[in-house]
């Protein structure tokens, strides 16, 4: 059974604090409004405000075999692909900057993993590295004398 989304929300509220609450319905990789002032040439200045660059993409996930819809930040979106993907990110982010939607998202890629028998802990490189064995290749050396 999936948790809901009001008893994910108690349990997350106690660690997220909420100074922009649309950043905890999506993927905002900790950006925030921000303020400042228009300063035209006579300096009267006004305050005017800063929203962030919020997309709204499908992005696939591998481990649910399924397009997730979310709004995600562009920063959040270069992050993603720094991972390798939305299921390398939500399980490697830090629960304060994936809001609820992420940790909603991370509760359902761990119980898909567990129940596919997977391990939660993925690797960051793609290529496996090579093992050298030393022994075998001493030996497969001949001993040629030096003159």
């Amino acid at each position: 059974m999936l948790p809901s989304l009001p008893l994910l929300k108690s349990a997350v509220t106690a660690v997220v604090s909420q100074p922009f609450k649309r950043a905890q319905l999506g993927l905002f990789q900790g950006k925030t409004k921000q303020y400042g002032n228009n300063v035209p040439f006579s300096k009267h200045k006004t305050r005017r405000s800063w929203l962030p660059n919020v997309q709204s993409k499908r992005l696939f996930s591998d481990t649910l075999d399924q397009f997730v819809k979310v709004k995600l930040t562009t920063r959040a979106l270069k992050t993603i692909k720094k991972h390798g993907g939305i299921d390398n990110y939500v399980l490697k982010t830090k629960p304060e900057l994936l809001g609820w939607e992420g940790m909603r998202i991370r509760v359902l890629v761990r119980e898909q993993q567990q129940a596919r028998g997977i391990s939660s802990t993925i690797s960051t490189s793609s290529t496996p590295t090579p093992t050298i064995v030393l022994s075998e290749t001493v030996a497969a050396v001949p001993a040629v004398p030096v003159p």
